[in-house]
C-alpha cells in the first residue's frame, strides 16, 4: 500500500489525543473519521486535528469506504468487540492495552483476526519505548540477561479520574488493563514464556468495586523472576517504573527514558526514529499494513498475556 492511510480514530481522550499527536509525525496517514462519547468535545478536538468526520457511534466510521484502518482508545470493556466488528468490516485495526477484560475476549479476537487476514495489534506499548528497546536489543545482542525486574505501577485515583483529571464514565483496573504492560513484557524481554505467576490484592474499594492495590509474582521458563507492585492509592510519585537486574548491568527505565543502577541517564535517542513510544507504536502498525505482514505486538503475540491475567484472576476470587 503506497496510498495514504485513511483512519478512523475512537475515543477522543487522553489517550487518543497522544495518539494523534503522534500521527501527525508520521507520513502518509491522515484521521479523517473521530469517534467520542460527547459530540460537543470530540468535535473540539477533531477542528484542532483537522478531522473531518464527527460521530459518536463506531459503526458510522466503519461503514466509511475511505477508512482503511482503526485505533481503538476507548474503554477497556469494548476492546473485544470494538475489535472483532472492525476486522468484520474489513479494516485493519489497533486496540489500546488491554486487548479484552477477559480471556474470552481476547481468544474471540485473536479467531476473529486469523481468519479476517487483516492487521491486527494491541497497543504494549511498553515494547516501543525506546527505554526498553534499549534493553531488548542489549538481550537479544547477548549482552545482557534478566535475572530479576522489579516493577512499581503507581497513581493516585481514588476517584474514577482519566490521565487529564477529567472524571471518567467507566472503571479503570489494575489486574486487566496496568498489569497486562508488565506480564507482556517480562515475558517479550526474557524471549520465555512465563511458567508460574501469583497474586494478592488488597480491599475492594465499595465505590469503583475493584482492588485498589495489587502485588503480583512472576518467573518465565529461563528462571528469571519478576515482581510486580500496583496501587491506585499511591499519592506521588506517579508512573511506572522499571528496575532490570541482570547478569551485567542494571537497567532502570521510565518511560522513554533509562537509567543506569548508579542513576545515570543512558542516551537512547539513536535507539529509534523517535522518543515517544506511542508514535513508535503507531508506526508499527502503518508499517505492517504497508508491508503486509503481522506487526510486534499482534494480537496473537500477546495473547499469552491474557492468558496469565486470566489465571491470576481465577487466584484471586479463590482466595
Amino acid at each position: 500500500m503506497t496510498k495514504t492511510i485513511k483512519v478512523a480514530l475512537a475515543g477522543a481522550g487522553a489517550f487518543g489525543i497522544k495518539h494523534l499527536d503522534g500521527i501527525k509525525s508520521i507520513e502518509g496517514v491522515e484521521v479523517i473519521s473521530l469517534v467520542g462519547r460527547d459530540l460537543e468535545k470530540t468535535k473540539e478536538v477533531a477542528a484542532k486535528y483537522g478531522i473531518p468526520h464527527v460521530t459518536t457511534d463506531l459503526a458510522d466510521s466503519l461503514v466509511r469506504k475511505e477508512v482503511d484502518a482503526v485505533i481503538l482508545c476507548t474503554p477497556t470493556q469494548m476492546h473485544a468487540a470494538q475489535t472483532i466488528a472492525c476486522l468484520q468490516a474489513g479494516k485493519h485495526v489497533q486496540v489500546e492495552i488491554p486487548l479484552a477484560d477477559s480471556l474470552k475476549g481476547a481468544q474471540d479476537v485473536v479467531a476473529q483476526a486469523k481468519s479476517s487476514g487483516l492487521v491486527a495489534m494491541c497497543g504494549h506499548t511498553r515494547r516501543f519505548n525506546p527505554s526498553h528497546q534499549y534493553v531488548h536489543k542489549e538481550i537479544t545482542g547477548g549482552r545482557f540477561n534478566i535475572q530479576q525486574m522489579d516493577v512499581q505501577t503507581y497513581f493516585f485515583r481514588r476517584t474514577n479520574m482519566n490521565a487529564l483529571g477529567q472524571a471518567r464514565s467507566w472503571t479503570d483496573h489494575l489486574l486487566w488493563h496496568h498489569a497486562a504492560h508488565t506480564v507482556d513484557l517480562f515475558a517479550y524481554q526474557c524471549g520465555s514464556p512465563i511458567v508460574k505467576a501469583n497474586a494478592i490484592q488488597g480491599p475492594i474499594h465499595p465505590t469503583l468495586g475493584i482492588a485498589m492495590d495489587m502485588g503480583i509474582q512472576l518467573k518465565a521458563a529461563n528462571g528469571a523472576i519478576c515482581t510486580l507492585s500496583l496501587s491506585f492509592n499511591n499519592d506521588g510519585p506517579l508512573g511506572t517504573f522499571f528496575r532490570y537486574i541482570g547478569d551485567s548491568a542494571t537497567y532502570i527505565a521510565r518511560y522513554d527514558d533509562l537509567f543506569n543502577g548508579k542513576d545515570e541517564k543512558i542516551d537512547v535517542s539513536q535507539v529509534a526514529v523517535s522518543m515517544n513510544g506511542i508514535e513508535l507504536q503507531d508506526r508499527e502498525f502503518f508499517a505492517a499494513i504497508r508491508e503486509g505482514r503481522e506487526p510486534n505486538s499482534s494480537v496473537g503475540q500477546v495473547l499469552a498475556c491474557y492468558q496469565v491475567l486470566h489465571e491470576l484472576e481465577q487466584q484471586l476470587q479463590e482466595a
